[in-house]
């Protein structure tokens, strides 16, 4: 007798319950937020969604849909006008946009290495990108994390044409990549240096490699929308012969629907905004400060001490985690439990996601609570 699907999901689903990995949907809470990526804000803003409307005021005939894929009846001329101005802003040639930042990564590394060719990642890089390398055939090597000494061991193995894949902050410990010292190595062992810019974008300037000045380092970028924009996409920069190779070899980009003409409008809106408001970054910085300096001690809950806008407190297992995560969000915290095997087992933690309009007071309350449970 052949096994049922339904047998062989009902058996995973099994798993992870008594795992306590189980994951569920949560709908909208009333609870102090500190796990969205909505670090400046943008997405609640009612500044923000008034220029946006004032600013789609003026095309009265835009389309609520794109209407298909750019390859076919989804490409305008604004769209194209709006890739070159977004790449101006951090001195990249050219970008092509995708409909987020999964897309954009998978696109890449699932179209740009070919079978016998090399890709090396960081062990924590994000799901999206390992996920478009095992699509490209290409090898695969994982160096440890921001360990350049373990990235030059695994340079020295390279075959074909190499690519090194990075985050600038990376999403679940909210630490720095050592773009300086990987790109250096990169330049030396004629890698190409690709930078998931998603959770620097907007909180620190407009990206790592834009803010330390190494952009002719840098093969390609991904800046997504989804996090400081407070919108929804992504695009990837690089050089004109990078977006004519996007357009004809990846995937995500050719069979999925463009961006609305609203999506178009809303992003350009929020890059003006974002520019000219940089004093929301120094907002963010000092809600940082605060946070690290009233955090239990380290002995007594051990943390990180992250220069972004993300911070991480570690504990012992799923169950720990959780148990923590839960007691927040009854004293009016949403702090979410990051569990295995999202994380590695062992690395569980809670994150913690620091925005301009969490008050000094939550902050300060947040952290008196955490000393709380953890004694």
């Amino acid at each position: 007798m052949k096994r049922s699907a339904y047998d062989s999901m009902r058996e995973k689903l099994n798993l992870r319950e008594a795992n306590s990995s189980i994951r569920n949907l949560q709908q909208e809470n009333t609870l102090y937020d500190f796990s969205s990526n909505d670090y400046l804000g943008f997405a609640r803003s009612q500044e923000l969604k008034d220029l946006i409307k004032l600013e789609l005021e003026k095309y009265p005939q835009y389309l609520s849909g794109a209407t298909g894929s750019r390859l076919l009846s989804g490409n305008s001329a604004f769209a194209e006008f709006l890739e070159k101005e977004i790449a101006a802003h951090h001195h990249a040639a050219h970008g092509l946009l995708f409909n987020t930042g999964y897309s954009a990564n998978t696109a890449l590394f699932s179209s740009l290495p070919q079978k016998g060719d090399t890709v090396i990642y960081d062990e924590y890089i994000h799901a999206s990108v390992i996920d478009g390398t095992r699509l490209s055939f290409a090898t695969r090597l994982k160096f440890r994390h921001n360990d350049l000494e373990d990235l030059k061991k695994k340079l020295l193995q390279c075959t074909g044409t190499c690519y090194v894949a990075v985050e600038s902050v990376y999403s679940m410990d909210g630490d720095l990549a050592d773009l300086t010292g990987i790109s250096a190595l990169c330049t030396q062992h004629e890698a190409h240096l690709i930078v998931d810019e998603a959770h620097a974008f907007g909180v620190l300037g407009t990206g790592l490699v834009d803010l330390l000045k190494i952009q002719t380092t840098v093969f390609a970028r991904v800046i997504t929308f989804g996090k400081a924009l407070g919108l929804h996409g992504a695009i990837v920069l690089g050089s004109d012969l990078l977006r004519d190779y996007l357009i004809n070899f990846a995937r995500p980009f050719i069979y999925s629907t463009a961006p609305p003409f609203s999506l178009l409008i809303s992003l350009q809106v929020a890059y003006k905004h974002l520019l000219s408001h940089p004093e929301h970054q120094v907002t963010l910085q000092h809600k940082s400060s605060l946070l690290k300096a009233h955090l239990p001690p380290r002995e007594q809950l051990r943390s990180s001490c992250n220069p972004a806008a993300i911070q991480a407190i570690f504990l012992n297992g799923n169950e720990e985690t959780i148990r923590l995560s839960q007691a927040l969000q009854q004293r009016g915290f949403d702090v979410r439990p990051i569990r295995s095997p999202t994380v590695p087992k062992g690395k569980e933690r809670l994150r913690i996601c620091l925005h301009i309009h969490n008050t000094d007071q939550e902050i300060l309350e947040l952290c008196h609570h955490l000393k709380q449970l953890s004694q």
